[in-house]
């Protein structure tokens, strides 16, 4: 049986909001100068892998990023809305601290009380990981370039996991990435918040 598609969720470098720890959601943030070097130093290991579709958030942190893959492979980078951070409202610039202290009751539970359902950011990041995966040729690589929220509940969606429950995956660091790959009619998580390249693995016939 040929190679299946493989999808590779790249989160974007560090910002100084990721410093401060504060919630960025869809404000338009910019790497700060780590952010910049690990993506320079990703970008380098993933072209490795020959990606032959790269698509990303139109936020620039996640923008700039994915640039940095585009110019190691000389390959064009598309950008879809559908793969933004999950809009925070009223949260998006506190520190997790001061979201406590405002909302102690829904902060645990991540309940923004004027922000973007996580069921409709599944929806949206299923729908733009889908558009892609069309253009993506059978045993080939696609690399999404998106958030850290939006990133976990897109990869819970292609995985079968319900949304509320997508915390069985642990965060992904910034710059880190996490691999899906295709087989038969079904997702397997190969790799997950890495930041080295994946070893390749023998599969039997029915692993």
């Amino acid at each position: 049986m040929s190679d299946t598609r493989r999808v590779l969720f790249w989160r974007h470098g560090r910002t100084a909001w990721n410093v401060e720890n504060r919630f960025q959601g869809q404000t338009d943030i910019e790497l700060d100068k780590v952010g910049h070097a690990q993506a320079e130093r990703a970008g380098r290991l993933l072209a490795t892998m020959g990606p032959d579709l790269i698509v990303a958030s139109d936020l620039k942190r996640a923008a700039d990023t994915a640039g940095y893959l585009g110019r190691v492979t000389g390959m064009p980078i598309e950008f879809d809305k559908g793969l933004r951070e999950r809009f925070g409202g009223s949260w998006e610039g506190f520190t997790g601290k001061e979201l406590a202290e405002r909302w102690p009751e829904r902060h645990p539970r991540m309940d923004i009380p004027d922000g973007e359902p996580i069921g409709d950011v599944g929806d949206r990041m299923y729908a733009a990981i889908h558009r892609a995966l069309s253009r993506t040729p059978e045993g080939g690589l696609l690399v999404v370039v998106s958030h850290g929220a939006a990133l976990r509940v897109g990869i819970s969606r292609l995985l079968g996991i319900p949304d509320e429950q997508r915390e069985i995956l642990g965060p992904l660091s910034n710059c880190c990435w996490s691999v899906l790959q295709q087989r038969r009619d079904r997702w397997r998580l190969m790799e997950h918040n890495a930041a080295s390249l994946p070893e390749p693995v023998v599969l039997s016939d029915d692993a």
